[in-house]
């Protein structure tokens, strides 16, 4: 079972892209489909999502398209998943207590929940500037 799902992916390298092009106004769905290689009908889904979460906000016109709502250094990773496919949990006993009585006496559950913070720790630490300063660095060869 894949943690981060084949759409999130999607959404992730649309948000870099979005973020590469900060500067540079708009970019339609349909240009970030075809540099993402994302099907045009999923990328449009995928960016009303975004649009709902407040990640990007959307212009009309010839000039149109998609932009980030704020700086890139402000969006991380796990904003963009939890927009897309809601929140990552480990298991289904991390959802809370009405899902398992014995959580609070559970040595899985113990474990498991200091592992979902470090991801999520994690997650929230990587942000989309971050992302395109370590990819403009491999193509550089650093």
């Amino acid at each position: 079972m894949d943690i981060i799902r084949r759409n999130t992916d999607y959404a992730l390298r649309a948000m870099v892209n979005l973020a590469r092009h900060c500067d540079n106004g708009a970019v339609s769905a349909r240009t970030l489909a075809a540099q993402e290689n994302i099907p045009y009908q999923l990328a449009c889904k995928l960016m009303q999502k975004l649009q709902s979460a407040r990640l990007v906000e959307s212009y009309m016109g010839p000039k149109g398209g998609f932009r980030l709502s704020r700086e890139p250094s402000l969006i991380n990773l796990l904003d963009v998943i939890e927009a897309i496919q809601g929140p990552i949990r480990l298991n289904r006993c991390l959802l809370g207590k009405k899902v398992c009585v014995k959580q609070k006496s559970c040595p899985v559950s113990t474990e498991l929940t200091e592992l979902q913070q470090c991801i999520n720790s994690r997650l929230i630490a990587i942000t989309l500037d971050e992302l395109l300063q370590s990819r403009s660095l491999r193509k550089k060869g650093v």
